[in-house]
This record gives structure tokens, C-alpha cells and sequence, in this order.
């Protein structure tokens, strides 16, 4: 499941909406709004964002939270470290290996590293451990 496919389930069942109504609404295939759900299409486009967003009449920050959410849904990443230290690429090669394998407490604490070192992200680490 991508982060924007589970977001949109939860819209979804908190407003006791069945994948074929939101799918007749949009105008798109009960299939493809399952496999977006599921993680097995890659990232909505633009239209597609807005069109749920309108769905489900959300605004402001939430909306701007869906479209971060749908540009961070790509199931199937490349990491291209072309012109990075072999140290990079090592790195990333085991990232992909291993990811299946790290648990919410070790992808927390990587998602925090990676925050840390993108002073462009500016969204908080969430604290699932409350």
C-alpha cells in the first residue's frame, strides 16, 4: 500500500463511501481505484488529486497533505546514484534488499535521518510511539 492509497481508504471508510461509488464519481474504473489503494499503480496525476480532493470536499492543509501524500506513492522507486560515492550506492542497494525487512520503529528513525538531511522537507517525523 502507498501513503496516499491508505490516506484515501481512510477518507473512504470514515465516510462509509464503497470503492465503485467513489469510482463512478470520479470517473474512473472500480479496478484502477483498488489497485491505486493497493499500491499497484504508480502515482495519481495532477486531475486525479484534484478530482478526490473535490470528492471529498477537503481543503486547506489537508489537501495539501493529499498531494504530498500522492507525489510520496511511487510503489516501485529507482534511486539513481550516478556521480555518487560507491559508499552511496552501496547504501542504496541495501536500502532496496532490506526495506521489506524494517519494522515501523526502524523506518521512524530513518525517516527522521532523512528529514534531518533535507532541510527542504520541512514536514515533522511522525511519533507513532505515543
Amino acid at each position: 500500500m502507498t501513503p496516499f492509497g491508505a490516506a484515501i481508504r481512510k477518507l473512504r471508510t470514515e465516510r462509509g463511501v464503497t470503492q465503485r461509488q467513489m469510482a463512478a464519481a470520479l470517473g474512473v474504473s472500480a479496478a484502477y481505484l483498488s489497485a491505486l489503494e493497493h499500491g499497484h499503480r504508480s502515482e495519481p496525476n495532477w486531475e486525479t488529486v484534484q478530482r478526490i480532493i473535490g470528492f471529498f470536499n477537503v481543503i486547506w492543509d489537508d489537501a495539501e497533505e493529499l498531494q504530498r501524500l500522492a507525489s510520496l506513492s511511487r510503489p516501485r522507486v529507482v534511486i539513481d546514484t550516478a556521480g555518487l560515492s560507491a559508499r552511496a550506492t552501496e547504501i542504496a542497494n541495501r536500502l532496496s534488499a532490506g526495506m521489506r525487512h524494517l519494522d515501523e520503529q526502524a523506518l521512524d528513525e530513518l525517516d527522521r535521518l532523512l528529514l534531518s538531511a533535507n532541510p527542504q522537507d520541512r514536514r515533522p517525523p511522525p511519533d507513532r510511539h505515543r
